[in-house]
Formats: C-alpha cells, structure tokens, sequence
C-alpha cells in the first residue's frame, strides 16, 4: 500500500495551485476567508446563546406553570384541610359518632336539621369537595351520604395507614373513587381519580370512635395533571408517597416513552436520597426536560414533563436563518468586493496588457493611468523603465552604426596599407642611404600614426599609446613649420596606463595646431598636456597652446553648442550630425564620444584669453583597461 501524502507536500501543492490564481480571485479568498472566519465564530457564539436562551425559556416558562399549579393545590389542600377541621370540631357530630346505641326519632330528626345540614354546606361552600364522610366504629344509623359505618371501608389499605396516624392529617391518592354505598354492584366504575384527606377521632385520647374523609377528584385538585391541552408540549405528573403516579391517559408522553415513567420514579428515588435533581432525558432521540416540585404537606411530588421538539424546532430554524444571514452576507461582501477590486485592478489589467505587448516585442506608445497609489506609481515608474529601455536602445543602435562606421573606415583603409607601409619603408630606407636622418625621423613618425590609425582593434587605448601618437602627430606637423611645435606633458606615471577614448585627445591638438597660429607670430610655439587626479575617481586632462586664443563671443557660442552634444537628440534612424562651426567638427565629436560611453557628467569645456591662450579641458573618469576605476578601488564603471 502506498504511503499517504504528508500534510507538508499538500500545503505545498495548495500554495503553487493558489499562488497561480490572479490577484483578483485570490483577494476575493482572502476577503472570504477572513470574514468566514470571524463571522462563523460568531454565529456560533450566537447560535450557542439562542440555544440556551430557548432552552432557559422554555425552562423557565414550565416552572411558571409549575408554580402556578403548586399554588393551586395548595389552595385545595386548604379547602379539604378546613373541611376536615369543621367536621372534626363539631362536638355534635362527635358524640353522634361516639354513640353505642340507636338514637331515638327525635334525636335524629333534631340532628338531621342542625349538624347535618351544617356538614351539607361545607360541600355546598367547597364546590371542589367531591366527597365528605364520617365513619362511625359503632353501629349508628347511617345517613347517606355522609354517615357510615367503619365496617364498610374498614377493610382498606389507606384507613388503616390513617387510623394508625391516631388523629394526624394523612393523604392518600387513588386511581378510583370506591362506591361504598354498593350502587355498581356487578359494574366497572369509570376511573375516577381522587385524593383523600383522613383524620382519625378519638373519644377519650386513644379511644377509637371515628374517621373524617374529605375527597377531592384530582381533575379538580390539580387541574394540569389531567387537562389534555391541544397543542400542549408539556405533561404534569402527580407521585404520591408509594411511587404511584397520577396524570392524563389522553396525548400522554408516558405511553408514547415508556422508559420516561422509570426515569421519573428513578429520579424521585435519588431526590429522597441526595437532594438533586436532574432536569435532562433523551429517549428514542427525542429529549424532554423532567421540572420538579415537592409538595411536601401531602408527601407527594409533582413533576412537568416538557417535551423539546418545538424548541429544538425553533432552535433549527433560527440555526437555518444564521446560516442563511452568514451565506447571504458572505454572497454581498463577495459581489461588492469583486466590483471593487475589478474597479480598483482595472488600472493594473491596462498596465498587465501593455507589459504583454511589449513582452511581444511591440513598441511602447506610452500608458496613462489616472489616479495616485500603488498602481499609479507602478505604471509611472513603468513608463520610466520603456523611456530609460528606449533611450538604452537608441544608444546601442547609435554606438553600433559608430563602431561599424568606424569598422568601414578601417577597412577601406586597410585595401592599400601594406602598399602604403612597403611604400614608405622603401622611401625611409632612401632617405637613410642619402643621409637624410630628418625626413627618415619623419616616415618613422607617419607609419607610427598611419599604424594608429588602421589599427582600430577597440575603442579603449591606453594614455601612453595616444600620447605616442601624438607626439608623432606633432613630429610630422613640425616638418611643415619654421617654427616647430614643441610639446610638453606633464602626466603621472601611474595614470600613463589608464584608459582613453581612442583619438579623443588627437582632434584636439589638431584643433590647436590648425587655429592656434595664424604663420606670422614671432616666438616659440607650446602646447601642454597636463593630467591632474580629482576626488570621486575622476581626472582632468587640460590641453593648453600659447596661440592668438578666441573672441568671447565665439567661446561662448562654442561652450553653448558643446554643452548642448549629448543623447537626448539621438534616435534609432538618425544619426545625422549637425553642422560644424567655424573651428570645424573635431571637438563636438570628442564632446559626443565622452558623453556616448561614460555619460553626461563628463565632456570638454573651453577657456581662452584673446592673444595670450586656449585651454580645452577634459573631465573623464578614471578606468583602467582592466575595467576597474582608480589604483586602489574595486569599483566598476558603466560605459554605456
């Protein structure tokens, strides 16, 4: 059998499948969930309280009633108690009962007319009094239906318990009322029953003479016992001293469970026993609450039985409504924030779309996107990044047709190098023949710089390698002077090997030897080359000659035009150069060179004093050919 997924791999699997939802369904969980989960406590919070607040109701309202049929039978337990003690106290109706012999006529008809009427009217003030009797233990005349002699129910369970009270109140409860005057002889007697309140009569102290009974039917004495209510959810059950148990035939709950009549008495048992009482009981899944009441003057109990089946009705159908609320509620928040985020993460669709062109490679025309946050900013910073990718390009392009430019002038110029070198080795090696030691010097010098200048293996020399040239510039130049050129540089030893532009500092002493003199000044000619370190890793080339110098209005249309050169009037297709001035080409193609590879912090600017000098001065940074900035530093220069 294989090994069951361990919980890691599926929360790994949950995290790949829900991260690769799109934003939007995955705020939409996450709004989900989060009111899930407060919500579902919630309801369960209040699901608990409507469940205990139905059931302390339902609870609540039963023992209302409960208490208000205790009330009721403690008014009849008055009713019967006063009967009995009216009987009792009647001395009349004592003697009558104490008598050994038969009374005479008149004795009875006087007795009939004053005590007998007066036992008559305690019925007739007690409308609820069923029965009231008097047992004599003589042989008196019986007088229907009050006066009776003993030997009819002397036979019974319950006057025996009452005569052995000797004269205490003693309560008895029974399923039927006993027709002692024999008028169902041979018939079944409708269940009638009734509870009896007996009070034995001594004559003197322990001479037996009688009893009082007053009956009550127990529909009368404890109407919610045997009244059937329809719809009624609740049961009253009366128990009496002997676990006998009293109450309605009709819709009875103790037929329909039968194990609910035993519960009652178990419970009544272990009542006696510990004082508690326990209210729960579930049978054949339905549940009941069991309310209790003692009664404690007559030695009997009554208990509410309520069924729950309609509260629990309730319960479930409040149960349905929260859950109805919570999916409704959930099914709104779902739907507005759905609108929401589709209004709010419309911007970022556009934005999404716009990245997909150009993944595609079409060209970026531009985005707008109205509004501020996160979105906004996004789509700003965006259209940064295609304008800076765009600008990148249009360099990239630009230094391309540069190099292949310059590649194509290498190469047609290659076509006759080796004819040009053989050509001037052959007349460098006349020259040595006929002694002429200046003009060899000066062939020497043109092949180094026809060499310099064929050779375009890079766009990167070193500073040495360009000062070379020159010098051999300035040797071949002197030929055409009969005042040389005499070239000073004043360059550290450590910065000979850092990297130059190739030909970026030729053009310039071009520039000077061509406009510096017009032939007809007297004196020695200078141009210097000094080379000075600068803080943050730069360096300043100043390249200075002692010619007539520039007018101010031309330096400073000159400064102007240098300080224009730079990328922002470069685009992929046009490449075309502006028209030179009067001081020819050479310095604003240096000027764009610098600012191409290194970047626009960095360039030339002029100085000049009108007949005294002209000073050009280059900021470039230091890099050496290993591609690292300064002697000492690490740190890496970007050239593009």
């Amino acid at each position: 059998m294989g090994r069951s997924k361990p919980w890691t791999a599926w929360w790994e699997s949950f995290k790949y499948w829900f991260g690769r939802r799109s934003l939007q369904s995955r705020l939409l969980a996450s709004y989900i969930f989060i009111i899930l989960g407060p919500s579902a406590l919630v309801s369960y919070y209040s699901y608990g309280l409507i469940n205990n607040m139905y059931i302390r109701d339902a609870e609540d309202k039963n023992n209302s009633l409960l208490e208000m049929e205790i009330q009721h039978i403690e008014t009849q337990i008055e009713s019967m108690v006063r009967a009995v003690q009216v009987a009792y106290d009647d001395i009349e109706v004592r003697d009558y009962l104490a008598n050994t012999t038969e009374p005479g006529t008149e004795e009875l008809v006087n007795f009939s007319n004053h005590s007998f009427k007066s036992l008559t009217r305690i019925q007739y003030y007690n409308p609820n009094v069923e029965h009231l009797r008097l047992f004599s233990s003589s042989n008196v005349t019986e007088i229907w239906p009050i006066f009776f002699r003993e030997n009819r129910v002397a036979d019974e369970p319950w006057y025996q318990e009452a005569k052995e009270l000797k004269g205490m109140e003693s309560w008895s409860f029974l399923h039927n009322d006993p027709d002692i005057m024999e008028r169902y002889q041979g018939q079944t007697p409708a269940p009638t029953p009734k509870v009896s309140l007996l009070r034995e009569m001594s004559i003197p102290a322990n001479h037996h003479v009688g009893m009082v009974q007053v009956d009550m039917l127990l529909e009368k004495f404890s109407p919610r016992t045997y009244a059937a209510a329809p719809n009624s959810d609740s049961q009253m059950v009366l128990m009496d001293n002997k676990a006998q148990i009293f109450t309605r035939a009709q819709s009875s709950y103790l037929q329909a469970n039968p194990g609910l009549e035993q519960a009652i008495r178990e419970r009544l048992m272990h009542y006696k026993e510990t004082g508690e009482w326990n209210n729960d009981y579930k049978e054949n899944g339905k549940s009941f609450l069991l309310l209790h009441k003692p009664i404690e003057r007559i030695n009997a109990d009554l208990v509410n039985v309520v069924s729950m089946d309609g509260v629990f009705k309730e319960i479930s159908h409040m149960r349905y409504i929260l859950i109805g609320a919570n999916i409704g509620f959930i099914t709104l928040v779902t739907v507005i924030a759905y609108i929401l985020n589709a209004f709010i993460l419309k911007n970022l669709r556009v934005l999404t779309e716009e990245m997909k062109k150009v993944r595609r490679g079409e060209a970026y025309s531009g985005i707008t996107i109205r509004g501020g946050g996160e979105v906004g900013e996004l789509a700003h910073h965006f259209s940064k990044l295609m304008n800076t990718i765009n600008t990148l390009v249009a360099q990239a392009v630009y230094k391309e047709a540069l190099t292949k430019e310059a590649e194509l002038r290498t190469l047609h110029n290659q076509i006759d190098a080796h004819f040009l070198y053989n050509t001037l080795e052959n007349i460098k090696m006349l020259a040595e023949i006929e002694n002429q030691r200046q003009i060899s010097d000066a062939l020497t010098s043109l092949g180094g710089m026809m060499r310099y200048n064929f050779k375009w293996s890079g766009e990167y020399v070193k500073l040495r390698d360009e000062l070379r040239h020159i010098e051999n510039y300035i040797d071949v130049m002197n030929i055409r002077f009969d005042e040389p050129i005499d070239l000073r540089l004043d360059i550290p030893q450590d910065l000979l090997d850092m990297e130059m532009l190739k030909m970026s500092l030729q053009p310039i002493v071009e520039n000077a030897v061509k406009h510096a003199w017009e032939g007809d000044e007297t004196g020695p000619r200078n141009i210097s080359i000094q080379v000075q370190q600068l803080p943050q890793s730069d360096i300043r080339i100043v390249v200075k000659d002692n010619g007539r110098g520039v007018d101010e209005n031309s330096l400073a249309e000159l400064n102007l035009e240098l300080d224009k050169v730079g990328l922002t009037d470069k685009a992929p297709g046009n490449f075309a150069p502006k028209p030179p001035n009067q001081y020819g080409i050479g310095l604003r193609n240096v000027q764009e060179r610098i600012r191409l590879y290194y970047g626009k912090q960095y360039g030339l600017k002029v100085f000049s004093d009108q007949g005294q000098y002209t000073e050009v001065v280059m900021i470039m940074p230091k890099v050496l050919l290993t591609g690292r900035v300064g002697t000492d530093e690490i740190q890496t220069i970007d050239r593009g």
